[in-house]
């Protein structure tokens, strides 16, 4: 005689965890709620970058003109290594092409992390702390912009940096040297610019005085 088998409820099928997971991130994806996931550049995602649809249309504009600034700094720190290795050909000695080095490795993930992805994070979720860590690191970048652009000798001379006073020193030893410092210069005294135009933008959005 064949008896009732009531079901136990430690019989069930085990849960895949990794199933689970992936059927979270789903739900999240079709609830609309943003995930920071790597998809810039997109060739080799690195970070998470997507203002045409995480931030608000008013703010898309600063966002962008904000990004330019991070892009500029980029640029330019690469572009001064860039010079220096020209300088240190030219007879400009090894210890500044280290520094400048340092300067491109630290400066390209730190101006990401402690001013542009703060700015990010607050036009997507309009957080006045976020905005503040902005203000604060975003004027340190000034300076040091500006610092660079005149590149006084306090460190090896200053030739570690494309300034205008590293450039007049660098091309009475080679021309050549001498007009990569001068490009340099050129382009830290426009992100310097940049830089002031952008902060001054961003402090009007944020206090609500800005028709962008």
């Amino acid at each position: 005689m064949n008896r009732h088998h009531d079901p136990n409820p430690f019989d069930e099928e085990e849960v895949n965890p990794f199933s689970e997971i992936k059927r979270r991130e789903e739900a999240i994806v079709k609830a609309g709620v943003p995930t920071d996931d790597r998809n810039w550049p997109p060739f080799f995602p690195i970070i998470h970058h997507d203002i045409s649809k995480e931030i608000p249309i008013h703010a898309q504009r600063l966002q962008y003109l904000a990004f330019a600034s991070w892009f500029g700094i980029v640029l330019c720190l690469v572009f001064n290594v860039i010079a220096v290795i020209v300088c240190w050909i030219k007879g400009g000695g090894v210890k500044i092409f280290f520094l400048a080095t340092i300067y491109a490795l630290l400066g390209v993930p730190m101006s990401y992390v402690l001013w542009y992805r703060p700015l990010y994070r607050a036009m997507r979720t309009d957080s006045a702390l976020k905005f503040s860590w902005f203000f604060l690191f975003y004027l340190i970048h000034i300076g040091f912009c500006i610092f660079a652009a005149i590149a006084p000798p306090v460190v090896f001379h200053g030739k570690s940096l494309t300034g205008i006073l590293a450039a007049i020193d660098v091309i009475s030893d080679s021309l050549l040297a001498g007009i990569f410092y001068m490009i340099g210069f050129g382009l830290f005294v426009l992100e310097s610019l940049l830089s002031l135009w952008v902060i001054q933008k961003i402090y009007m959005f944020f206090r609500g005085t800005s028709e962008t």
